[in-house]
Parts: C-alpha cells; sequence; structure tokens
C-alpha cells in the first residue's frame, strides 16, 4: 500500500469509501496515471470520475455520497433521509431534494424531488446534508404510499430500535414529536398531496411497536375494527404490567402480532412466554389471538376474519388461543 493509497482511504472513509477522481489527483497524478495506479490497489471504478474503496459493496449510502459529492446542491430526502435518521421503513431509495430551477441531471438508482427546502429544514447526519426528520416525514407523507409512510412516521415518533448510523440498534427515544410534523406539513399547503398527508398523519400512533403492528392497525382501520393500542394492563397474579398490542375492552379480546426478531435467543424467548401468561391472567382479558407478521402482510384477510369471528362469540369461560401457522 502506497503512501497516497492510505491518504486516498482515509479521505474515502468518511465519504462512505467513495473517492472522486479530482480528489485523489490533488497529489499532482495526471488522470492515466492515477486511474492505473487505483485499479492496482484494488480500488473500483464506479463510474467516470469515481471510484468506490476496496472491500467496500456499492449499496444506497454509497449512491447518496456519490451525487451528492459531484452536486452539492443535492439534499438526501424522502426515504434515503429515513434510512440515515434510524426511521424503520419498508423502502430502500435513493431520494434528493434540488431547489426548483436548479441544473441538475438525473441520478443515477435513484430520484430528484424538485421541491422548495427551507435551510431550516436542512441537518447533517454522518456528514450528509439531508432533510430533517420532520420534513422527512411530511414529504413521506405527502408522497405515500399511505401503508409505508405511516410505518415510518410511527418510527419516527415512538421508542424504537435505532436502524441508522447513528443508532446502531441500540433503543432510542422518539426522534420527533408529532405536531412538529404536522408544523412541517402545513408550511407548504400548496404542495401536492398536503390535504391527503393531513389525514393520514392523524392515523399515526407513537404506541406502534413495530411496522408490523402498524400495518395491523391499519388493517383492522380499513376493516372498521378501532381496538385500543397498548393498554397499560396490570397481572392480579405476578402484579406485572404488561402492554398487549391491541385490545377490544368490550369484548374481552387481545390481539398480539408476534415479530421473529423478539424470539431470536432464549432469553427473548423466556420473556415473550412469561409476558404471554402475565397478560392471560388480567381481568380484563378473556381470549387472545396471535398473529404472526407473515400474517399481516401477507394474509391480512384471514387476520381479519379471524378477529371478527372472534368478536362475534359471546362471551363464555376465558379461553386462551394461538392460531397455527397459516399454511403456505
Amino acid at each position: 500500500m502506497t503512501g497516497d493509497d492510505t491518504m486516498w482511504r482515509a479521505l474515502a472513509g468518511g465519504q462512505g469509501g467513495v473517492l472522486l477522481t479530482a480528489q485523489a489527483g490533488e497529489g499532482g497524478w495526471t488522470r492515466p496515471r492515477l486511474r492505473r495506479l487505483l485499479g492496482r490497489c484494488g480500488w473500483a471504478r464506479i463510474q467516470p470520475g469515481a471510484w468506490l474503496e476496496p472491500g467496500r459493496a456499492m449499496g444506497v449510502r454509497q449512491w447518496l455520497w456519490l451525487h451528492q459529492l459531484l452536486r452539492p446542491v443535492l439534499v438526501v430526502s424522502h426515504w434515503a433521509a429515513a434510512m440515515l435518521h434510524g426511521v424503520e421503513t419498508r423502502v430502500e431509495r435513493v431520494d434528493f431534494i434540488a431547489p426548483p430551477g436548479a441544473a441538475c441531471a438525473a441520478v443515477r438508482s435513484g430520484v430528484v424531488h424538485r421541491l422548495p427546502l427551507g435551510e431550516d429544514e436542512v441537518t447533517t447526519v454522518a456528514g450528509l446534508r439531508t432533510t430533517t426528520v420532520a420534513r422527512t416525514m411530511a414529504d413521506l407523507l405527502r408522497t405515500g404510499p399511505r401503508d409505508d409512510a405511516l410505518v415510518a412516521v410511527d418510527s419516527a415518533l415512538g421508542w424504537r430500535h435505532g436502524t441508522g448510523v447513528e443508532q446502531r440498534g441500540a433503543r432510542r427515544p422518539p426522534l420527533v414529536p408529532l405536531d412538529a410534523i404536522g408544523r412541517a406539513l402545513t408550511a407548504a399547503p400548496e404542495l401536492r398531496g398536503a390535504r391527503t398527508a393531513a389525514w393520514w398523519l392523524a392515523m399515526a400512533d407513537p404506541r406502534s411497536g413495530s411496522p408490523a403492528e402498524t400495518v395491523a392497525r391499519l388493517r383492522m382501520r380499513d376493516a372498521g375494527l378501532c381496538p385500543e393500542t397498548q393498554v397499560p394492563l396490570v397481572s392480579p397474579v405476578t402484579g406485572r404490567r404488561v402492554y398487549p398490542d391491541f385490545l377490544f375492552r368490550a369484548q374481552g379480546l387481545v390481539v398480539e402480532v408476534e415479530g421473529y426478531e423478539w424470539h431470536g435467543t432464549r432469553v427473548q424467548h423466556q420473556r415473550d412466554v412469561l409476558r404471554f401468561n402475565d397478560l392471560a391472567t388480567c381481568p380484563e382479558v378473556r381470549r387472545i389471538l396471535r398473529f404472526t407478521t407473515a400474517d399481516v402482510y401477507r394474509r391480512p384477510e384471514g387476520m381479519i376474519r379471524d378477529i371478527r369471528q372472534a368478536l362475534a362469540v359471546r362471551r363464555g369461560p376465558p379461553a386462551v388461543v394461538s392460531p397455527g401457522p397459516s399454511p403456505g
């Protein structure tokens, strides 16, 4: 490894592994010789004038760095900004906002939105200029789709396990208050989709514990079912507090959405068993239905059918029901 290569790696390390030929050439190398040297050192050519550090894979973050280095006017936005902020989403895409009228070509594998953007709506995350959390959520609500946008909004509003460059899986506090997203929407009421976005924002629930819970709540809402969410109940046996995902209080029906990640270890599995037993002893609970993430995403009709049937049954002796895996 040459001294120049060490310097290039240090520079690229702060840019997602991306290096521009113009940056590397500051040492006086001619472009042909520079290309040969970078190739011999294992750098991968992304496109003319841009290289990827050896050992790096080209992902969304690398594309963001590449385009922002080449076109500083671009601001990371929408789904890409949500990813940088550590918001849980079901969409992975390269997004930027460019000022209306700015001379800027289309970006590779992504979208450039021509939208007005105030300086107070821009922040920096891991070196990249990106829209603030409030503006990001407002943009997602304006452009949809509804379910994906509300998955992101619920994640930003609630206590979650972070996924961004600064959280790295640690439990993080809410990223933004609800009224801040509302202000970001009302700041530009003339933008397309603003009215629908305000309606969707009213469906947000910061108590939602996962993307699957958000989608399950929306499926129930679409079916005319409106349970309480994350209601604190106390087990009279152990005295422990437990929060069911959804509670139909009048019928004593609890609906639980089970994500696979919660059962990855023996400790997590034991914790879930204790929680389930505590929930079954609560006087408000007469029946429990449990659904998997796959049920919510792939078989929502079956989930709604089972809930309707359980709600229609007259109250009898307390029972706990855990449907087995659905076929397919």
